[in-house]
């Protein structure tokens, strides 16, 4: 996908190449819809925490192998562990929201590309924690958590009503209906959907969009947003004020003015 492509996890349930400024982190157990149990998830953690580490990183794009994004918990594994289940769930979720919160916590912008399935609490933790989520008009959407007598996890049940509003979330965690791509543009689960064939020129578009910006602004914005889903507005404009006023000092603040007086793309180098 990348210029000069980078393989940096080359095997096993979760995959790392990076190329332009951009990690392209996938899911890769299609075997089982790429269904989150510990050992996915934990391979997941890595990956992310991998992501962390790596100043060359300038966006990520969190993508699935196989026919499906995912489908959600890999129920089979769920199912064999017996009298253990409950033990083993506590284990898996904890996982699982280490996960979403290292997606929400990276310093860069995070898009999702969705085909196919996005279910349970691992596919709409998966969405409704990602900065940009784009998905195909064949990509379909379901909570999925009740139908099979579980709570929704991943952090929906914070994420997804700020997302959608509480009637809608209630309404899709309740009746587990799936959404198609049309819905979920409309209502705002995805940010975008597209023809499945122009999917991955889409994603690709939104990342290098994100490469080429200027770091800690996109950094500081990521975070003012996010922690504004659980702060109110005046608690906010404090947090606002000292991250505009720090970034104004800086030298891609700088050339991004100088940029727009001289009618022309600026070239930020995380200074």
């Amino acid at each position: 996908m990348f210029q000069g492509e980078e393989m940096l996890v080359g095997e096993g349930p979760v995959l790392l190449t990076y190329g332009e400024g951009i990690a392209n982190i996938q899911l890769n157990s299609p075997s089982t819809g790429n269904g989150f149990d510990v050992g996915l998830m934990t391979a997941l953690q890595g990956v992310i925490m991998q992501v962390h580490g790596d100043a060359r990183v300038r966006a990520v794009i969190l993508s699935g192998n196989g026919k499906i994004f995912t489908g959600g918990g890999n129920v089979k594994d769920f199912a064999s562990k017996g009298d253990g289940l409950p033990h083993y769930l506590r284990m898996a979720t904890a996982y699982l929201q280490i996960c979403v919160s290292g997606l929400v916590n990276l310093e860069v912008p995070v898009i999702s590309r969705v085909h196919g399935f996005a279910a349970g609490g691992a596919g709409m933790g998966l969405v409704c924690s990602s900065d940009i989520v784009v998905c195909g008009h064949s990509a379909r959407f379901m909570a999925g958590a009740t139908r099979v007598g579980m709570a929704p996890d991943g952090g929906a049940t914070a994420t997804l009503s700020k997302i959608v509003g509480f009637r809608r979330a209630m309404d899709l965690v309740l009746t587990n209906r799936i959404v198609d791509a049309e819905e979920a543009e409309r209502i705002g689960l995805v940010t975008r959907a597209v023809p499945d064939e122009d999917l991955d020129a889409v994603v690709l578009d939104y990342a290098r969009l994100f490469a080429a910006g200027a770091p800690r602004a996109q950094s500081a914005a990521k975070r003012l947003m996010w922690n504004g889903l659980s702060r109110g507005f005046e608690a906010a404009l404090p947090d606002e004020a000292r991250e505009t006023s720090a970034l104004s000092g800086t030298a891609d603040s700088m050339e991004g003015l100088a940029a727009v007086i001289e009618k022309r793309k600026p070239v930020f180098r995380n200074a």
